[in-house]
């Protein structure tokens, strides 16, 4: 064999170790536990064939602890880019087979390097999280290494959009880079965020508690709200990760997706004309709604399980992507809370920097009282949500499909916050409060003085009537200009697409400044 041909030899020999990470027996181990491999999530989630690898030839440098006799190639995580549907994204796949996935100094470089990749050519990057922390080993050589990949979470944000998979552990300092990203995918069966383990809670604090039921799945997507996305199965959860890319664009400087459309712009919801309950105070599914709008009835739920009581979802209009807002009054009907604001909030924002359009449907009636809400802030949380579409210079289009009362009117994507387009069903009812609570401000002299019960209910009746007929309707705010058309709740579709056309040329700034200071 010539020279030439022994070289390619070791090539080819070195890339099947590379590929093999800690070892066969690893690999084994990995599959029991239900877990792919770095390569194999990698492989599933890209076009096939499509995977470009970039330093499968690294190794660490330490040569602390007896780390000098152990050393495998790539270093406990795959990098590279490839296609998604044909568009470019990076990846990173941490490699639970070489020291448990744990981060070095080496390690950090090779994520740094495809984030800085990323960021010239303006396209996504995908992590795909599964790893026991930072390397001991190497001590605050490792630390810096997460601070290196912080900082590059944060640069990046708002520029490229960042994906989290998380299908394994995921603790301590490792959890942050996933916290500044966009959005957090979790495996029910596989995986767990924690800053401190059970081990070191129970040294500190005394609870006895298991790694799920202090970062499982199941408590990040429902409790903390940390998880986005949760899917049963790794396979499960790479099939979400493409199909959530196909709404996203490539970079802040590009538009929404576009793709074909069959579903006719005009096809009309009739459903839709008798979806409200004659009673207010009755409630109805709001996802029928959106079903019945959108092309094909198809949208992606972004924190389903998380303050219910609003939507945030991704789905198309005329094959145009656009980021939806919906008050949920099956759920605490659809009041605003602390993390109904939060949830909302940063979706309204992550649209915003990516150029997606909002469309918001309104059923609020206010925000949730009591001591609960007040002493955790819902006048802090409440604003990040006014602030966010106060802010958005997107395309904004709002209907008012019943209540809007009160502040929780001015909120959500109001006429007042730059909404574009707003309309109205002509059910909708915006007030600065219900009829009851009203009469009894307007006229508690009145009903002070009247001492039958029989009396005093006929009077409000009578004058909650009187309420109704003149406030708690659409025509009102339209006679100002608040709301721009009251629109047949059937024809929905057609005119929120008009309007999304009539914006596709739209351009708003906001004063120059550094950044705004959002109330956190």
């Amino acid at each position: 064999m010539s020279t030439q041909g022994q070289k390619v030899k070791q090539l080819i020999e070195l890339r099947e170790k590379a590929k093999l990470g800690g070892g066969q027996k690893r690999i084994d181990s990995q599959h029991k536990k239900g877990k792919l491999t770095a390569r194999e999530r990698i492989n599933l989630l890209l076009d096939e064939g499509s995977f470009e690898e970039f330093d499968m030839f690294v190794t660490h440098r330490c040569t602390d602890f007896g780390l000098e006799k152990e050393s495998y190639l790539s270093d406990g995580v795959v990098t590279g880019y490839g296609t998604i549907d044909g568009r470019l994204v990076y990846v990173f796949s941490q490699d639970f087979t070489v020291f448990g996935g744990s981060l070095s100094e080496t390690f950090a470089a090779k994520i740094c390097k495809v984030m800085d990749a990323a960021m010239k050519v303006g396209a996504p990057v995908i992590g795909i999280n599964d790893s026991g922390g930072a390397r001991i080993q190497e001590g605050v050589k490792s630390l810096g290494g997460y601070a290196d990949i912080f900082e590059r979470n944060i640069l990046a944000s708002g520029v490229i959009p960042q994906i989290s998979a998380i299908f394994g552990p995921c603790a301590g300092g490792a959890v942050y880079s996933p916290a500044l990203t966009d959005f957090i995918l979790m495996s029910k069966s596989t995986s767990n965020m924690f800053v401190t383990g059970p081990k070191v809670v129970k040294t500190v604090t005394g609870e006895t508690v298991t790694s799920d039921e202090l970062g499982g799945a199941v408590v990040h997507s429902t409790k903390s709200g940390v998880a986005h996305f949760v899917s049963e199965t790794e396979e499960e959860g790479i099939m979400l990760l493409r199909k959530l890319l196909s709404y996203l664009p490539q970079n802040n400087l590009e538009e929404a997706p576009l793709v074909p459309c069959n579903d006719p712009i005009d096809r009309l919801e009739d459903a839709l004309n008798e979806i409200i309950p004659d009673n207010p105070n009755k409630p109805y599914d709001v996802k029928e709604v959106i079903g019945g709008i959108v092309d094909e009835g198809e949208y992606l739920e972004v924190q389903r399980d998380f303050a219910p009581n609003i939507v945030t979802c991704f789905a198309r209009f005329n094959g145009q992507s656009v980021g939806i807002i919906a008050n949920q009054p099956k759920y605490l009907a659809g009041v605003l809370d602390i993390n109904a604001s939060r949830k909302a909030a940063r979706f309204v924002r992550f649209c915003d920097a990516f150029n997606i359009p909002l469309v918001t449907l309104v059923d609020v009636p206010g925000f949730l009282p009591g001591t609960g809400q007040e002493y955790n802030g819902i006048i802090i949380h409440g604003a990040k949500l006014l602030f966010a579409y106060g802010e958005a210079t997107v395309p904004k289009v709002t209907v008012i499909l019943r209540k809007a009362y009160g502040g929780a009117y001015d909120v959500m994507s109001s006429k007042h916050l730059r909404g574009d387009i707003n309309y109205a069903w002509p059910q909708a009812e915006i007030a600065v409060m219900g009829p009851k609570g009203a009469i009894e401000v307007l006229y508690s002299k009145e009903l002070g003085e009247l001492t039958d019960d029989a009396a005093k209910a006929e009077f409000m009746n009578a004058k909650e009537q009187e309420y109704k007929d003149k406030f708690a309707n659409p025509y009102v705010a339209a006679k100002y200009g608040y709301i721009d058309d009251v629109i047949e709740p059937r024809n929905t579709r057609f005119r929120v697409i008009r309007a999304l056309q009539a914006l596709a040329t739209k351009k708003d700034t906001n004063p120059p400044k550094k950044h705004s200071n959002i109330p956190l």
